[in-house]
């Protein structure tokens, strides 16, 4: 069993920047790839971005590469999203989700999930 917490969403202006963590419990944690959803309202759960277990492979969605980053602490048990030039349409909740197997884009395929942290960006 792996439980996700998220935290570090909030409101920002369009071009600032915010980091969202995910704190993760259990002793499997170095098993587990790890990886971020978002939800805006009216619309599915998409990917955004994964990161293997021990943090050598990463792959993110078209719309986020080369404004956000994924990376993970093994020691601290958390996965962090950096988020640089943020937009409008970026607004929406953002979770986090865990799978032994490597992460699926689908998010049904996925176990594990966080509650949830909401990111609102203002034009």
């Amino acid at each position: 069993q792996v439980q996700l917490v998220e935290s570090g969403g909030g409101l920002v202006q369009a071009g600032g920047s915010l980091r969202l963590s995910c704190a993760a419990s259990g002793r499997t944690f170095r098993s587990v790839h790890m990886g971020w959803f978002r939800q805006a309202p009216g619309k599915e759960r998409e990917f955004v971005a994964a990161i293997s277990w021990n943090g050598g492979i990463t792959s993110y969605a078209d719309s986020v590469k080369g404004r956000f980053t994924i990376s993970r602490d093994n020691a601290k048990n958390t996965v962090y999203l950096q988020m640089n030039s943020l937009k409008p349409e970026d607004t929406a909740v953002y979770y986090c989700a865990a799978r032994y197997a490597v992460l699926s884009r689908t998010p049904d395929e996925n176990p594990y999930w966080g509650q949830g942290t909401q990111v609102t960006v203002s034009s």
